[in-house]
């Protein structure tokens, strides 16, 4: 048990010195011309480029249904380019990065996420379960974690949230008790309400309000680094504006969107208005907007008196207008719909009738409106056909024609950190170790009570 606890350790002291070693790999990856997606070029040696697996060694990674090997285990040497750093540095944690985020995913999708953000510099998150979640399985693997604070939707949360100066708010009544995507907006609020009493009394500095399907991208940062980035936020700015990039898959049968999607649309504030408005219906492929979903962004504040939350994509003061500054490079990454299970996964959460005028009273976007019709309505196969025409980009020539254009990018850097963190074990070693602490937990409660 010792020898786990101290492997464990050196996993997270490893994870604290992934951006000195990953700047330079990250970047080397972020091919800008949008043209040849190829990477093994640059490199003259046969070594397998962390994060670069075949599609067959992805497939068979995905064979395997235990919780561990999804959650990947290590089958090279752990970090490979960290062989001649040396671990004696002390990091500056300054800025105190913490975010929030709602959520229901389960640890495939949910550890990535986390260790990914520790990785770029984000300390502690605030994690407001449901659903898988909330389950014991997940729950106990994420409670473990250093920096993670697991807040369950009980009874006493919601009474709590029932006496929130949110519900006076008339710019958010328009939301309130209306099913589905508007009754998680109500939440996302409240919770990040709470969120912010939180950080405070943690003494952070910036928060973030994120999904779990999201990623942030310090694109021109040094080091790749978000603390880098926030650090260098003049101190009169109060909030951060990151605009949003969305992905845009290439196949139907992604399983691990965060390691295999690498191309993203852009979002209108990167282009020139004559690159947007001129491949407009192009770049929408008969969809009912440029972007799927949502296309404002999302971001982070400065904690300080009178916060508050301003909708899941901004912040707001209840005393002053914030000082808002929009950054000129890194963006969220967001990676909707994804999957082809994203039809089925939206539908099974909410109760609304597949009817055009009933969907409006559950969905504020267009197209999540159109897949729950879909969803409720088709066949496995007709579902599976829409995925490849709305969502799946097919087209090569559109796509290299788009990618000349600057509409779509390619970005690399998120998927090799999260490649380079399954590989050394870093996910499977916090299932394995919380396994162990709960079996452990157990024999002791065993031996107390024969005595």
């Amino acid at each position: 048990m010792a020898s786990s606890d101290s492997s464990y350790s050196r996993k997270f002291l490893l994870i604290t010195f992934l951006p000195l070693s990953l700047a330079c790999l990250a970047f080397l990856l972020q091919w800008r011309s949008g043209v040849n997606d190829s990477v093994t070029q640059w490199f003259d040696d046969n070594y397998p480029f962390p994060g670069m697996a075949t599609v067959s060694e992805k497939r068979s990674l995905r064979s395997d249904s235990s919780c561990v090997s999804l959650l990947g285990q290590s089958r090279t040497q752990a970090f490979p380019y960290l062989r001649d750093l040396k671990l004696d540095h002390k990091p500056d944690l300054k800025p105190r990065i913490c975010i929030t985020t709602s959520t229901s995913a389960g640890l495939e999708q949910t550890l990535p996420w986390i260790f990914y953000h520790k990785v770029i510099g984000v300390e502690t998150f605030y994690l407001f379960v449901e659903g898988t979640a909330a389950s014991p399985n997940v729950s106990r693997v994420l409670e473990t974690i250093p920096g993670v604070n697991v807040i369950y939707r009980t009874r006493e949360l919601e009474e709590e949230q029932a006496k929130s100066r949110i519900w006076n708010e008339t710019w958010l009544e328009k939301f309130f008790y209306k099913p589905c995507n508007y009754e998680l907006f109500v939440k996302q609020n409240l919770n990040m309400e709470m969120a912010i009493t939180m950080a405070r009394d943690a003494g952070m500095d910036w928060i973030l309000h994120l999904d779990t399907d999201e990623l942030v991208h310090p694109s021109g940062t040094r080091e790749y680094s978000l603390r880098n980035l926030l650090r260098d936020v003049p101190a009169d700015v109060d909030e951060v504006i990151f605009t949003n990039y969305e992905s845009s898959v290439e196949r139907d049968d992604i399983k691990e969107p965060f390691t295999e999607v690498s191309m993203f649309k852009k979002n209108f504030k990167h282009l020139p208005r004559e690159v947007y408005y001129g491949n407009y219906k192009e770049a929408t492929r008969g969809n009912p907007n440029y972007f799927l979903t949502y296309a404002n962004g999302k971001s982070a504040a400065r904690i300080q008196d009178h916060l508050r939350p301003n909708g899941a994509h901004r912040w707001h003061n209840y005393k002053t207008y914030p000082n808002i500054k929009e950054l000129d490079e890194a963006a969220i990454l967001h990676y909707t719909y994804s999957k082809f299970s994203d039809l089925t996964s939206r539908r099974d959460r909410c109760g609304c009738k597949p009817t055009k005028k009933d969907v409006k009273r559950c969905f504020m976007l267009d197209f999540d409106r159109a897949a729950f019709i879909i969803a409720s309505t088709s066949t496995s196969e007709e579902m599976l056909q829409w995925y490849r025409e709305r969502v799946v980009w097919t087209d090569d020539n559109l796509i290299l024609k788009l990618l000349r254009k600057g509409i779509l990018t390619r970005i690399y850097a998120p998927m090799v950190i999260i490649q380079e963190l399954r590989e050394a074990g870093v996910f499977s070693s916090v299932v394995t170790s919380a396994h162990m602490s709960l079996s452990k937990n157990r024999s002791n409660s065993s031996t107390s009570s024969n005595y």
